[in-house]
C-alpha cells in the first residue's frame, strides 16, 4: 500500500497557489522574456535544420510540464548548455539527425523509471570535483564551439575543431558577424551596470537585430519559424540506428537528471526548502518525453533561470508555467519578428552562457585543493572536453573512489566512517549540561558521508545553545566535506543562534578547511581549539558557561549563565 501511494504521489500534478500570484507573474513574465533568446540560441547550437523552433519548443513544452510535475516548485525549465551538448553531437554523428527526437523521448521514459526507482536521492554521492570539472568542461565547450558562428561560418560539432579550424576561421571570417557578435557580448557584460530593470540579453538581443535590419548587415539569419503551435511528429529509429539511438538517450537521461537535480539543491540551499528528488525526475522525464514528440530538444532544470525566477517573486510552480505561455505567445504572434534574428548575435548570447557556466571558483581554489580532488577534476574537465559527457562522469567518479580509497589505506584506519552523534565519550569523564552538546564524529568526511555528517548533528537539537564538535577521529576531508562542514555551522548559527567550535582537528583536515578557506570565513579560528578541555573553556568567553564543581582532574560540570 505504502509502495502504491508513493507512485501515486510522483504522478500527481502540483497544486497551483495563488497566494503568491505576483511574485509568480513577474517570476514567470521575467524568465520567459530572458528563456526566448536563450531557447533560440541553444536550437541553433544543436545543428538542426529547424534547430530555432525545437529550442522554442522544448521551453513550452518542457517548461510547462515540468513545473506541473516536477518535485522543485520553482524551477524553471529548459534546453540547457549540456543538454544542448549532447543533442549536438548526436545529430553530427546520426545518419537521420531527426532521430534526435526518439532519443529524447526514450531519455524521458528513462528518467521516469529512474524516479520510480528511487535514484534520485544518489545525487549525493557524486563528489564536488566531478560536478565542478563536469560544469566547466561543458563552458569550454559551448564557449569553443560558437567561434566560427561569432566569425559568421557554420558551426562544428565539436571543441577540437573548433579550436584547430581557428586560422581558417580568421581567414574566411565575415567582419559584420564578428561585429556584431562582439557587440551582443558587450552589451550582455554592460548593461546590469546602468539598468538591472530589463534583462540585459533580451536588450542586447534587440539593440543588435534592430542594427541588422537599420544597416542592412551581411549575416546569416535564423530564417522562417513556425507560427502556430507544434504538432505531434514521433520519429521512429530503424533497427541499424536503433543502438546509437539507445546510448543518446541513456546519456541525455542521466545527464539531464543530474543536471536538474543539482539545480534543485541550489533551489534547496536559497529557499531554505526541501525537493523531491523521484518526483523531480518523473517531472523532467515526462516533460523531456513530450516535448520529443513534438519535436523539442532535450532540457533540464535550468539553474541561472531558476535563481532569476525566485529573485524577481517566483516561488511555487505557477512561475514556471507562465513562463512557458509568455513563450507559446512567441511562436503564436511574434515568430516573423524572430526570424530576423542574426545566427552571430545567438552565438554572442552563448558566448556569455559558456563562461557563466565555467566554474572559476573552482580553478581558482585548484592550488589549495586537496590532492585527489584536484585530479579528478582536471580529468572530468579535460574528458569532458576531447571525449564525451558520460565517460568524464564515469571515469571521474571512479577515480575519485579508487584515490579515495588510496587515502583510507594510507591512514591506516581502524575504524569505519560512521557517527556517533549527540553523545559524550565516557572514557574522557566530561559531563555538560543539557544546553551545551557534544558530538563523537568519527572516519573520513567525504562525498559520500557529508551528507548523514550533516543529518546526524542536527538531530534533536531543542535547548541547545552550543555545540562541541570532536573531530580527533576524523583522518581526512575531502572538498564535499569541508562544504557540508561549513553549511553546518552556519545554518545552525543563522537558523538556531547555535554557536559551533570544533577540537581536536587533525593537522591535515585542518588544513584542508584553510586551503577552501572554510577557516576562517566561515568557521572563526577562535572556534576552533586542539582539544575538548580546551574548547569547553573557550565557551566562557562565548556564552558565559561557569563551571560549577569540579569532579576530578581535568573534568567539569558545566552550566549556561550563572
Amino acid at each position: 500500500m505504502r509502495s502504491q501511494n508513493r507512485l501515486i504521489q510522483l504522478f500527481l500534478p502540483n497544486k497551483i497557489s495563488l497566494e503568491n500570484l505576483k511574485g509568480d507573474f513577474f517570476g514567470g513574465l521575467t524568465t520567459g522574456v530572458v528563456a526566448i533568446p536563450l531557447a533560440l540560441a541553444f536550437g541553433v547550437a544543436s545543428g538542426l535544420p529547424e534547430g530555432a523552433q525545437a529550442g522554442l519548443y522544448s521551453a513550452i513544452i518542457l517548461g510547462f510540464v515540468a513545473a506541473l510535475f516536477a518535485g522543485t516548485a520553482p524551477q524553471v525549465s529548459g534546453p540547457t548548455g549540456p543538454m544542448t551538448v549532447v543533442a549536438a553531437g548526436f545529430i553530427a554523428t546520426s545518419p537521420n539527425p531527426e532521430f534526435i527526437f526518439a532519443a529524447v523521448v526514450l531519455g524521458g521514459l528513462f528518467q521516469i523509471a529512474f524516479g520510480i526507482l528511487g535514484l534520485g536521492h544518489y545525487i549525493r554521492y557524486v563528489p564536488q570535483s566531478v560536478i565542478t570539472g563536469f560544469m566547466t568542461g561543458i563552458g569550454v565547450i559551448i564557449f569553443t564551439i560558437q567561434i566560427q558562428p561569432i566569425f559568421g561560418l557554420k558551426s562544428v560539432s565539436g571543441p577540437v575543431q573548433a579550436i584547430s579550424g581557428l586560422p581558417e576561421a580568421i581567414r574566411g571570417m565575415n567582419a559584420e558577424a564578428l561585429l556584431l557578435g562582439a557587440a551582443t557580448i558587450a552589451l550582455i557584460y554592460l548593461v546590469p551596470f546602468i539598468t538591472k530593470a530589463i534583462p540585459a540579453t533580451l536588450i542586447a538581443l534587440l539593440l543588435t537585430t534592430l542594427a541588422t535590419e537599420y544597416f542592412d548587415l551581411n549575416v546569416m539569419k535564423i530564417g522562417t519559424l513556425p507560427s502556430g503551435l507544434p504538432s505531434l511528429s514521433f520519429f521512429l529509429p530503424d533497427a541499424q540506428s536503433l543502438p546509437h539511438v539507445l546510448l543518446a538517450a541513456i546519456t541525455l537521461a542521466i545527464l539531464g537528471s543530474l543536471d536538474s537535480l543539482l539545480g534543485s539543491v541550489v533551489v534547496d540551499n536559497v529557499t531554505n526548502t526541501k525537493h523531491n528528488s523521484d518526483k523531480e525526475l518523473v517531472g523532467q522525464g515526462m516533460g523531456n518525453a513530450l516535448s520529443g514528440l513534438f519535436g523539442g530538444l532535450p532540457g533540464a532544470g535550468a539553474t541561472m533561470r531558476t535563481l532569476l525566477n525566485i529573485r524577481t517573486g517566483g516561488k511555487t510552480a505557477l512561475s514556471g508555467m507562465i513562463h512557458s505561455v509568455l513563450l507559446a505567445g512567441v511562436l503564436l504572434g511574434l515568430s516573423r519578428y524572430a526570424s530576423l534574428i542574426p545566427l552571430p548575435v545567438l552565438a554572442g548570447i552563448l558566448v556569455t552562457v559558456g563562461i557563466g557556466i565555467v566554474d572559476f571558483k573552482a580553478l581558482k581554489m585548484l592550488p589549495r585543493t586537496p590532492r585527489t580532488d584536484r585530479i579528478v577534476f582536471i580529468l572530468v574537465l579535460a574528458l569532458t572536453v576531447l571525449v564525451d559527457l558520460i565517460t568524464a562522469v564515469q571515469m571521474g567518479f571512479l577515480v575519485g573512489c579508487i584515490l579515495f580509497m588510496k587515502n583510507l589505506s594510507d591512514k591506516e584506519l581502524t575504524r569505519s566512517g560512521s557517527l556517533e552523534s549527540m553523545v559524550v565519550d565516557e572514557g574522557d569523564a566530561v559531563r555538560l549540561a543539557e544546553q551545551v552538546r557534544v558530538i563523537q564524529a568519527e572516519g573520513p568526511i567525504f562525498f559520500g558521508t557529508s551528507e548523514s555528517f550533516t543529518n546526524a548533528m542536527q538531530d534533536d537539537l531543542h535547548n541547545t545553545r552550543a555545540i562541541i564538535v570532536r573531530m580527533s577521529k576524523v583522518p581526512l576531508i575531502d572538498q564535499t566535506g569541508a562544504f557540508a562542514l561549513k553549511d553546518f555551522v552556519v545554518n545552525l548559527k543563522k537558523e538556531h543562534n547555535i554557536t559551533v567550535v570544533l577540537s581536536g582537528l587533525p593537522e591535515e583536515p585542518l588544513q584542508t578547511l584553510r586551503d577552501l578557506q572554510v577557516i576562517p570565513d566561515h568557521i572563526p579560528e577562535n572556534t576552533v581549539y586542539p582539544t575538548l578541555a580546551d574548547a569547553v573553556n573557550g565557551l566562557n568567553d562565548i556564552l558565559a558557561i561557569q563551571p560549577s564543581e569540579t569532579l576530578r582532574p581535568q573534568s567539569y560540570l558545566y552550566k549556561v549563565g550563572g
